[in-house]
């Protein structure tokens, strides 16, 4: 399962609406890829379309879809969101990573 926190369920809602997404019905795609300075980075996008083989979530009202090549990367990861100044933007906590680099975008087991 992927949890998101309340400040990322809000980020993704007006950065859905922007894109012309609805987090009611519309997914949040959540995947693993080569890359990154740690071998593996993340990746974040919007669909509107369910594939076979994703594992669907839902958790506080969005609806998360995941590959199932990507899930075993991402099992009990949190989804945040830190704003401001000094900021990050979408921020993954994953207990499977055993190193992540500074800017959190990439990690490695």
């Amino acid at each position: 399962m992927i949890k998101v926190s309340d400040t990322a369920r809000k980020k993704i809602i007006d950065l859905m609406k922007d894109d012309g997404f609805d987090a009611a019905i519309d997914y949040v795609r959540v995947g693993v890829k080569s890359g990154g300075c740690s071998g593996l980075s993340y990746d974040l996008k919007f669909d509107k379309t369910k594939n076979e083989d994703d594992k669907i979530f839902v958790d506080n009202d969005i609806t998360i879809a995941v590959e199932k090549k990507s899930f075993l990367y991402l099992a009990g990861t949190i989804l945040e969101f830190s704003g401001g100044i000094n900021g990050k933007g979408f921020v993954f906590n994953n207990p499977n990573a055993n190193r992540t680099c500074g800017c959190g975008e990439s990690f490695s087991l």
